[in-house]
């Protein structure tokens, strides 16, 4: 585990039960106990408006299993070399409205709007200096990629933003992914506080919520012959998010803790995340759990008709689960399995009949299970009870993890004798081709043990900036 996340779980499991052991109390309290209600005495409704503006960067090295690498044996560890390095990032401004609907129960919408993102990568040159020979190569070019030797990047590489045009042969950059922008869902949502400490400050606020992510932007694909139309960003892909928090002002802090789950309900047709049937299986995006624990402080509290400074600190686990995703690699794999090509990555649409039906390569795969760890800091400034204003910084790790894990297919039961009384069911644990207990997405390139890609190194980046005003 990375020190800073080590550091980061440890200072927020200290700190949230201390909080709570703060004596006293505030009137005003943080965002996790604010209750947007309605038809209260003197206050008809509640309205909270705000706009969030984030930039979130990525940073990935792209390692492979070369079971092939020459002095390696069958008793030696699976051999893992260097191959690239992903570069990626992505501006987004998130209006959003909280409405009261009843006593102590709201409804939310939220449209993230993607100005711009942009994905890169280069050829693993970051030794100094490079040595690019022999089994102790410490760094790679276009003669020793295996993205190269397999032919999944021809050439010199792919620029995205030059009409597919090549790089440099000097150039360490290999592909560079069209800009693209646009909305991926809309956010529709529901919360109710069980709890609201601003009725009853001997009780914390306890919220319980639930989101629905629906679907409405440009499906983001790629396609080298009309890049002009490669710019989307959504995934076609129906959510449901259910979450609940709880949070305490004491004093001169508020303790909080907030745990969510995200499950894909179902994905449109001209999503990448389509079923071909036979054998595919874990066809849907992955699944995600989370816990967000920290507190928030209050160097200058004046009241509600005043001026507030909080400062917040906080850490962040969550689990990312076994499903398809759009990964660093998913634009190359998708060029290299255009079913009007000739790329080793083009997929067989029918298994079971003789030459290959071709069927595009979506360029999604399946991922394994992974943990993403990290920690927030912000600071929040407040004038009078309708206005706030809120900078962070948030960096998390995750935990080296398979990004070509598509399995090969299902092994059905199979049976064997000339008539239903000696019918004797066999299960042998394999995949038989040519069966229709094959995976059309799986790719042997790329999914067999000993040639998958791992993303490994991963530090992902957020800047967020939030304007509040509450009415």
């Amino acid at each position: 585990m990375p020190r800073f996340v080590s550091l980061a779980l440890g200072a927020g499991v200290l700190l949230v039960p201390a909080a709570f052991a703060v004596l006293g109390g505030g009137a005003h309290a943080g965002p996790y106990s604010e209750v947007a209600s309605a038809f209260d005495p003197d206050d008809g409704f509640d309205l909270h408006l705000s706009f969030d503006y984030r930039l979130d960067v990525r940073r990935s090295a792209i390692v492979r299993e070369d079971v092939g690498r020459p002095g390696t044996g069958p008793a030696d560890a699976m051999p893992v070399v260097r191959d690239l390095i992903f570069a990626g990032s992505r501006h987004t401004v998130v209006p959003r409205l909280e409405l009261g609907l009843f006593h102590d129960v709201s409804f939310a919408a939220a449209l993230p709007l993607v100005l711009a993102d942009q994905r890169s990568l280069e050829l693993d040159q970051r030794d100094t200096p490079c040595d690019f020979d022999g089994a102790d190569a410490t760094c790679v070019n276009r003669t020793t990629s295996t993205t190269f030797l397999d032919g999944i990047l021809t050439g010199t590489g792919f620029d995205g933003q030059n009409g597919g045009a090549a790089f440099d042969p000097d150039d360490p950059t290999v592909f560079r992914g069209p800009t693209r922008k646009g909305v991926d869902q809309l956010h529709l949502g529901l919360a109710w506080a069980a709890m609201n400490q601003a009725r009853d400050d001997t009780k914390p606020t306890w919220k319980l919520g639930v989101e629905a992510r629906l679907p409405v932007g440009k499906v983001a694909t790629i396609n080298a012959s009309s890049l002009g139309n490669s710019t989307g960003v959504g995934r076609g892909v129906t959510e449901l998010r259910l979450w609940t928090s709880m949070a305490r002002r004491l004093g001169w802090a508020e303790p909080y803790v907030e745990a969510w789950w995200l499950v894909p309900v179902s994905a449109k047709r001209a999503s990448l995340f389509d079923d071909p049937g036979y054998g595919a299986r874990s066809t849907m995006p992955q699944q995600e759990g989370g816990l967000r624990f920290g507190f928030e402080g209050y160097a200058v509290d004046q009241g509600d008709e005043g001026a507030r400074l909080a400062l917040e600190l906080s850490a962040r686990v969550v689990g990312h689960f076994e499903g398809r995703a759009y990964t660093e690699l998913w634009e190359v794999f998708a060029l290299a399995g255009d079913a009007s090509g000739t790329g080793p990555m083009i997929l067989d649409a029918d298994p079971i009949t003789d030459l290959v039906q071709s069927l595009d390569h979506p360029g999604v795969t399946n991922v394994e299970n992974y943990l993403e760890m990290g920690g927030r800091v912000a600071a929040r400034i407040a004038v009078g009870e309708k206005f706030r204003l809120a900078a962070a910084f948030e960096l998390t790790a995750e935990n080296e993890h398979v990004i070509t894990f598509t399995d090969a297919g299902v092994d059905l039961p199979e049976c064997s004798g000339a008539g239903s009384s000696t019918c004797e069911v066999i299960d042998d644990e394999l995949v038989t081709p040519s069966t229709n207990e094959v995976n059309p997405l799986h790719v042997p390139i790329t999914d067999l043990v000993g040639h998958r890609y791992r993303a490994a190194d991963v530090l992902n980046y957020v800047v967020g900036i939030n304007v509040q005003l509450l009415f």
